[in-house]
């Protein structure tokens, strides 16, 4: 959520930012400022009507003292009127801050300076890539005709139990998911210096809202109900990331300077309705309802956010090294941000039976956008109390690193090689032909 003071104090740098995204948000800062205007009228004149009270009230007691009651009287009328007008004002004031808070909740962050303003993903400029695209000496094959052929994926009984968009790891398959969810948990807290925490992997609408997911996504996700009881839909959602409960562990919390920086990695599966969304009906596993990730949060002092995130996104660098898949990081620009980042790194891995490159890794610093919104804040050693950055990072998705890893390391023979960091999970170096 963006500050408001900010908002009232720089309402033209606040539209002209939003301007950048594409979205028409800016239109919104007119009707945020009449609101909030209105609201801060009813206070000041709240406060001069309990102030006036105050003195009349002073005033009865005085004139019950000299018997002077019939006044004594009228100025009671007078306080129960004083009293009803407030409370009018107060019904206003609570309207208005409804109102508000809805605005502002629609608001996306503002980018930050050094992001490139474009429109589209075609605008993102590419800063750099690392490897090489595998040559073959042979016709490389799909992940799909790889995992049909070698039994690591049943395509058509995950649709058979749960539709489109699911599947069913199986054997080779199954193991070498499990081993990469190990791999990156072991590199990420032992390497990296993460602590791993395990959520729910069901949270609540507050913690939704406070990272930004809802209001705008809320047709991307899946609602809870509660057997056959219908009061109970939406009391809890399936988790769109592990970003969702992580980043949310301190929410409504006033941490001590000295417990900053934190850093949690953590493994959850992922659940994504995407309403018509393209290629969620198609074979693969591109686009998925459900897949697994082991997602990265950084809680720091706001003088650390940049740096932080230049870390942040070395850590999932890493990982594509160590498998040795070519990769490259692109730069998000204004128009192709998500709602809550003010600055975004998307790192795309080469997938050689694709042809093109998938995105498995989104680094964001979101600045105090998410701890605002879930009221997360920490106290200076003079006393203060600040709003810390919140980073977030895929470290990194695993249905897509599948597909590059199964792609880049086939072999002629029908099999697929393991790369060295993954072959003690694994306990091989390949996946046989046969």
């Amino acid at each position: 959520m963006l500050d408001i003071k900010l908002i009232r104090e720089q309402a033209d740098f606040v539209r002209k930012r939003l301007a950048t995204r594409g979205g028409g948000e800016e239109s919104k800062i007119d009707e945020i400022l009449e609101i909030d205007t209105r609201w801060r009228q009813i206070l000041t004149e709240v406060e001069g009507l309990k102030s006036q009270r105050n003195k009349v009230s002073k005033e009865i007691g005085a004139l019950m003292g000299q018997k002077k009651l019939e006044e004594a009287e009228a100025k009671k009328k007078e306080t129960r009127e004083i009293g009803d007008r407030i409370s009018d004002l107060d019904k206003e004031v609570a309207d208005l801050e409804t109102r508000s808070r809805a605005l502002m909740m629609t608001l996306p962050n503002l980018p930050h300076e050094s992001v490139t303003i474009g429109a589209t993903e075609a605008d993102n400029p590419t800063l750099r890539e690392w490897g090489e695209k595998k040559n073959f000496t042979f016709e490389p094959e799909s992940h799909v005709a790889l995992c049909e052929r070698l039994k690591l994926i049943d395509f058509a009984r995950g649709a058979k139990l749960s539709g489109s968009g699911f599947l069913l790891y199986t054997n080779w398959g199954a193991r070498l998911e499990r081993a990469l969810t190990q791999f990156l948990l072991d590199l990420h807290t032992s390497e990296h210096g993460y602590t791993e925490v395990s959520p729910p992997f069901m949270v609540s609408k507050a913690c939704m809202e406070g990272v930004g997911q809802f209001p705008k996504f809320v047709d991307q996700a899946y609602a809870i109900q509660e057997g056959e009881d219908g009061s109970s839909l939406g009391n809890l959602f399936l988790i769109p990331t592990a970003e969702a409960p992580v980043a949310n562990i301190h929410r409504e919390e006033l941490l001590a300077e000295a417990e900053l920086p934190i850093n949690y990695c953590a493994y959850s599966p992922c659940f994504r309705a995407e309403a018509g969304a393209a290629g969620v009906g198609t074979r693969g596993m591109i686009r998925v309802h459900q897949f697994d990730k082991v997602e990265l949060i950084k809680v720091v002092p706001p003088e650390q956010g940049y740096d932080a995130l230049e870390t942040l996104v070395g850590h999932a660098e890493k990982v594509l090294q160590l498998l040795d898949l070519h990769y490259r990081v692109i730069l998000l620009c204004t128009g192709d941000m998500g709602f809550g980042s003010a600055k975004t790194y998307d790192i795309e891995v080469w997938a050689p039976g694709q042809g093109d490159y998938l995105e498995v890794s989104s680094c964001s610093n979101c600045e105090d956008f998410q701890s605002r919104r879930m009221g997360l804040r920490f106290k200076t050693k003079d006393g203060k109390k600040v709003l810390p950055h919140l980073l977030n990072g895929s470290g990194t998705a695993l249905a897509r690193l599948f597909v590059a890893l199964v792609e880049t390391h086939q072999q002629k023979d029908g099999s697929i090689l393991i790369p060295e960091p993954l072959q003690a999970y694994m306990k091989t170096d390949r996946i046989p032909a046969h």
